[in-house]
């Protein structure tokens, strides 16, 4: 199964049921009047944290959700039914965010929670309901409020007590499958791994779970390699284990860009607790290992873990230290701890680089980048030749923009096109930014 770890959905709840407008005509029944009944309340969107799910690829093909719309009074006072629910499930640590990515709506941590996240509209009243003493036989009825529509991203943050960093070839596949009963993809290649992994470490009596996310390289967080997208699923995580691959050149230099990407990717995660690792010591002689120890201790100013993790010298001491770690911090703070919500660049296709210009932003619906110099037009182009040739008035704004799809023009009466029953494919949607 592909692993997919933010998916773009639109969600929407059920309107409400019309009533009804009907009146009690029944022979020998004098004094009948109205009887109209109520619309039904329109179905909820409801968001649910599933155990056993690990990817969000459900919502890779299929972005659109709509609730069932409460059906319409009847006569004899009968009461519209209420429409079904929709309900989406969701791996554990699963943020919804809004369509900017700036804001956290929903965090659902442990197995089983479950949100409303969009209530459905409340049915329109019958005739029944407006008559007075002095109104015995009113055609007023109420068509039923609407329901709420919104687009928001769904983004997978694994929760583990432990994550793994480094450069590509440091090692991290390696310890990952010596210390868990994970089977990571080992190589001698860069980018071996592409997809976050999940183990389960075993200390002692005691266990904790790390997770490995594929190599950073300088520039990430620009979307350089496979950019910083996979910094997320270890926000979550009390320690970091920063391993460093000691056959490099200049291990100091490969110290500064991981630290140099955290700072610049934020979420809390350049002041984490940090354990640093010197591994792949099985390759390097006694005064070599002295001499590259000495050097890092005093590039990064904290001790330095020797360690080897093909051999497994120096691994059940990191271990432990990871462990000390995780278990003060679940005492200080013993629930999942917070990870704020963090923006993904999007990524383009594939066989398009990363613009060098860094004003130019990726286009979803044109799917194409933009801005930069020659995508947007200045003010003064404005002001120099629209309002010389008439075409715009001070105050006025280009032609061709979309309204606000918060106004009352925009949604009444009106439903996105393409969307009947949820089952479209949005191209446009997950299927690019998820990929």
């Amino acid at each position: 199964m592909k692993f997919l770890d933010q998916a773009k959905v639109f969600l929407k709840s059920g309107d409400g049921g019309p009533g009804a407008v009907a009146f009690r005509r029944e022979k020998f029944i004098e004094f009948g009047g109205p009887d109209g009944g109520d619309g039904g309340r329109g179905g909820d969107v409801i968001i649910e944290a599933a155990d056993g799910l690990n990817t969000l690829i459900d919502y890779r093909y299929k972005q659109h959700f709509k609730a069932q719309r409460g059906h319409h009074g009847m006569g004899s006072n009968r009461n519209g039914a209420r429409g079904e629910d929709v309900v989406l499930r969701v791996p554990v640590g699963t943020q919804i965010l809004d369509e900017t990515q700036e804001t956290v709506l929903c965090d659902l941590t442990e197995a089983g929670q479950r949100r409303v996240f969009l209530r459905g509209g409340d049915g329109g009243h019958g005739n029944a309901h407006f008559k007075t003493p002095t109104n015995r036989a009113p055609r007023k009825f109420h068509p039923g409020w609407p329901g709420q529509e919104q687009w928001v991203w769904l983004r997978l943050k694994l929760i583990a007590d432990a994550g793994l960093l480094g450069l590509p070839n440091a090692g991290k596949s390696t310890f990952l499958a010596a210390t868990t009963a994970a089977k990571p993809k080992i190589a001698d290649y860069p980018f071996t791994t592409l997809a976050p992994n999940l183990g389960v470490v075993r200390a002692g009596d005691e266990e904790f779970v790390i997770a490995d996310i594929p190599g950073l390289i300088e520039g990430a967080h620009e979307g350089h390699g496979l950019g910083d997208r996979f910094l997320g699923h270890v926000e979550r995580s009390r320690i970091l284990l920063h391993l460093i691959d000691g056959t490099a050149d200049d291990i100091v230099a490969s110290y500064r860009t991981i630290r140099n990407e955290l700072e610049a990717y934020g979420g809390n995660l350049a002041v984490k607790p940090e354990v640093i690792g010197l591994n792949k010591s099985d390759a390097l002689l006694d005064e070599e290992i002295e001499e590259k120890k000495k050097a890092l201790e005093e590039a990064s100013g904290a001790e330095v873990m020797v360690l080897s993790g093909a051999t497994g010298d120096g691994v059940k001491q990191v271990l432990y230290r990871l462990l000390t770690v995780i278990k003060e911090s679940k005492a200080e703070e013993p629930e999942v701890i917070h990870a704020p919500a963090t923006r993904s660049i999007p990524r383009p296709p594939v066989g398009q680089k990363l613009p060098d210009d860094g004003e130019m932003q990726w286009d979803d619906e044109t799917g194409e980048w933009v801005g930069g110099e020659d995508g947007d037009l200045e003010d003064e182009d404005f002001e120099e030749d629209d309002l010389e040739e008439g075409g715009l008035e001070e105050g006025d704004e280009p032609e061709g923009e979309e309204p606000d799809g918060d106004s009352d023009e925009a949604l009444d009466g009106e439903e996105p096109e393409g969307e009947e029953d949820g089952s479209d494919d949005d191209t446009d949607g997950t299927s690019r930014h998820g990929a």
